[in-house]
């Protein structure tokens, strides 16, 4: 599989650093080659603009920006989706990996 990016937006680009290292440990285990960042919601049209972007997870408090962020990447192909709230409250990097991995079709 290509290198892949994953992007993921929360209120202050704070709270999922911790999940990004995850995943990452979690994609090189499994020999998965995956630019995974996360970013503050209030900059995330510079992080769209400057990277091409796969796949795109909101944190779960910021879910109610989910059509907000479909409609910015609509006609783009890139999914949008809310992390799954227990796979973020216990900072799962394996299962928000398989998340991204099933919205990519990979």
């Amino acid at each position: 599989m290509a290198e892949k990016t994953i992007m993921l937006v929360c209120s202050a680009g704070m709270s999922t650093s911790l999940l990004v290292s995850k995943m990452q440990k979690a994609a090189a285990a499994k020999g998965i080659e995956a630019n995974i960042f996360a970013t503050a919601a209030g900059d995330a049209d510079n992080a769209l603009a400057s990277n091409d972007v796969n796949v795109l997870l909101l944190g779960p408090q910021v879910r109610y920006m989910l059509k907000q962020f479909q409609d910015k990447v609509a006609g783009k192909n890139i999914p949008v989706e809310v992390i799954d709230m227990r796979s973020y409250g216990m900072m799962d990097g394996d299962a928000v990996l398989a998340q991204a991995e099933k919205l990519m079709g990979e």
